[in-house]
């Protein structure tokens, strides 16, 4: 067996952590978000990490420098494998004078570590017995919608963290801090680049710097993957095609894969956006799906690699967008190999506040899934909104798709125990830039921290993650753990109520996907509110029963007759599903047009009261933290009233039906917010003076 020691902390440690909680009235130190979730471990103070580039170095040094028990730390990874633990498992023994990590891996040993000190800091250290942790997916991933010229898509924390150009030259200490938070939380993969891929990325140019950043992310057990440009035969090479049967480009792909494993040995493969909005793809030159991504797994299956191609296609034509990725790929199901999964994302509109669960989840009985969802806010706020997205998560892993009777849920099928999985795998997509706090709303932070611990364990509930992550960032003081876990917990909810309630999708301002915008027609029908919403003069709503779009028909019984029937479809929503006059007798006996009213008056209400938490809590936290949290929540709150305004305003023209009393008066006008034009690139978060204006006193 190989053995590491690690000592407990001396009496001078315990002494200054006394000595830190009795001063918990005083002035807290300004922290600026960059500690992230250890910040309970650093005491505010900057992080140490290792000197020695190893897993077991790293281990090491977190141990030594972090471990405030009095117990020796013990570290064994086994010489005869434990079959229960697998590659990355591992399980902790405690005892009262030494906790023993044992793992098949050093990677295993470095997650076991960090589970420790995670117990350490919330109040989970055993002083007898035994843990066994094995995450639940194999390939647990980020995918970064990053831009060679530093922008990212989608990303409102500013730039992107890596640095192209200063690449392989320069390397910035964010990259292993990067590193290190990920691999605290079991995140083993990461994709650098925009699935809108720069074919640049494959050269040898960019191949040489992302080479330095696999290197950097090795010890932490991180793998390094690429989005690929489908066209890159034709960019790169000068062939006239990128046809996947034509053998020129066969062996271009063969010759840039090996060319790739012999600069990063341990490259994971590639993530594929082909056929959708514009991305070049196997059909246009009449090949399948299946036709293109086995092309590129067998360049890879020599290897190891894998292919995780985007089931997000879909075409302006469509009746039902919502029904594209069960259309496209059910006809392949059965012909991609056995080194492809197909990324679905959790709904089967685009990442929007509420949707279903994707239908295709229950479709696929003979391919592969993974699971895709969107850290990042791009419909719920962008980094000025505070909403903790792991109850949507959650919803759609917890989701039960019936494809073989009751208990096929999507994350049984995506982690493989429906279907026969050799390597199952989720992603995420990312929402950290080169923000001093990574994610620009210091809340954020706890999406991030969240997907990698629901990707080791979907089992966890939203509240023991916020619980563990609010612990861990700001403190363990009861008098703010509860009340802001509590706030954090709704808040998802309430955002749905204020943006799009019901079951309404789609219906943002195409700037940006910011604000509202349920008046705006797009040069494509399927990028239109108006086609989503369908609100007339006879009522609104989507139509997707059998006598609308049949999209209901693409989930198995009993979600076709339940979501089918008005009566039985979950009110969150009925407006997915169905198209109901403004007068329909809801349950709670009030109309339509009165619910979704009172609705987003939940929303505003909810908003509104996070800054009086937040003003409630003040004293535990620090004023740096304290300030720039409030300024957002002022923000949301604000917002809130602008989405209830433009949308309820916009409805009021085909309902004819007056606000109910008891709702906050309009402020502004529809004629008026159709009027306001939103400028902000579409990767940016909009500054406060740049959105209309709103008095919360009313």
């Amino acid at each position: 067996m190989r053995r590491n020691k690690f000592i407990g902390c001396s009496m001078m440690l315990a002494m200054a952590g006394l000595l830190i909680s009795s001063c918990c009235n005083a002035e807290l130190q300004k922290e600026d978000g960059h500690n992230l979730w250890f910040h309970s471990l650093t005491d505010g103070a900057p992080q140490t990490l290792s000197e020695v580039k190893t897993t077991l170095g790293i281990a090491d040094s977190e141990i030594m420098n972090y471990w405030k028990g009095r117990q020796v730390v013990t570290c064994v990874v086994c010489q005869q494998p434990e079959e229960s633990l697998g590659r990355e498992g591992y399980r902790i023994e405690f005892g009262k004078k030494e906790i023993s990590v044992f793992a098949n891996s050093e990677t295993g040993i470095l997650y076991g570590v960090y589970d420790l000190l995670r117990r350490q800091e919330t109040g989970g250290v055993l002083t007898k017995g035994s843990v066994t942790e094995v995450p639940a997916y194999d390939v647990r991933i980020l995918n970064h919608w990053d831009n060679p010229n530093l922008t990212v898509e989608r990303g409102f924390a500013g730039k992107s963290l890596w640095k192209w150009k200063e690449l392989p030259e320069t390397v910035r200490p964010e990259y292993e801090e990067y590193a290190r938070a990920n691999a605290s939380i079991g995140i083993n993969a990461t994709v650098l680049n925009n699935v809108n891929a720069d074919p640049c990325m494959l050269t040898a140019e960019y191949l040489q710097k992302v080479k330095v950043l696999a290197d950097i992310f090795r010890p932490y057990g991180i793998r390094v993957y690429l989005s690929l440009n489908f066209a890159a035969p034709k960019h790169l090479a000068g062939l006239k095609t990128s046809d996947p049967l034509d053998p020129e480009v066969i062996q271009f792909w063969n010759d840039k894969v090996a060319e790739i494993y012999s600069v990063i040995p341990d490259f994971g493969g590639f993530l594929v956006k082909a056929n959708s909005e514009g991305q070049s793809g196997p059909q246009d030159y009449g090949r399948t799906h299946a036709d293109g991504a086995n092309m590129i797994a067998d360049a890879l299956k020599p290897y190891g690699g894998i292919v995780m191609w985007r089931a997000f296609v879909y075409a302006a034509t469509a009746e039902d967008r919502a029904m594209q990725a069960v259309d496209e790929f059910m006809p392949l199901d059965g012909q991609f190999h056995d080194n492809v999964i197909i990324q679905i994302k959790n709904g089967p509109i685009d990442f929007q506040p509420r949707e279903p669960f994707s239908p295709l989840f229950g479709q696929l009985e003979k391919t592969k899934s993974m699971v895709e969802v969107q850290i990042t806010q791009e419909y719920l706020g962008h980094s000025n909104h505070l909403a903790y997205l792991h109850p949507m998560w959650k919803e759609c892993l917890d989701s039960d798709t019936y494809m073989r009777g009751e208990g096929s849920t999507v994350a049984k099928i995506t982690e493989g125990k429906v279907l026969s999985y050799k390597v199952s795998a989720i992603a995420g997509v990312a929402n950290i830039g080169d923000s001093i706090n990574w994610c620009g709303h210091h809340f954020a932070q706890a999406n991030w921290y969240a997907f990698g611990r629901m990707a080791w364990n979907p089992d966890l509930t939203s509240d023991q993650i916020a619980d563990e992550w609010i612990r861990q960032t700001f403190t363990d003081n009861q008098k703010f753990l509860q009340p802001v876990k509590a706030m954090m917990l709704a808040s998802r909810e309430n955002t749905a109520h204020y943006e799009m309630p019901l079951g309404l999708h789609h219906i943002f301002g195409g700037a940006g996907h910011y604000g509202p915008g349920p008046w705006e027609q797009s040069m494509r029908r399927d990028w239109s509110p108006t086609f989503y919403h369908k609100a007339a003069a006879d009522g609104i709503g989507f139509d997707r029963t059998m006598q609308g779009s049949g999209a209901v028909a693409q989930y198995h019984e009993p979600l076709k007759s339940l979501y089918g029937n008005p009566e039985t479809c979950p009110e969150e929503l009925i407006l997915w599903f169905h198209h109901l006059p403004w007068d329909y007798a809801m349950k709670n006996g009030e109309t339509l047009w009165e619910t979704l009213c009172h609705t987003y008056q939940q929303g505003i209400d909810a908003a509104a009261g996070y800054i009086d938490t937040w003003d409630s809590v003040s004293r535990y936290v620090d004023s740096w933290r304290f300030n720039q949290v409030r300024d957002k929540m002022v923000r949301q709150a604000k917002d809130a009233l602008w989405w209830r305004d433009a949308c309820i305003g916009y409805f009021q023209q085909f309902s004819g039906m007056e606000l109910p009393a008891d709702c906050s008066p309009f402020q502004h006008t529809y004629d008026e917010l159709r009027k306001f034009r939103l400028r902000i690139s579409n990767f940016e978060t909009p500054s406060p003076d740049v959105l209309p204006e709103y008095d919360l006193s009313k």
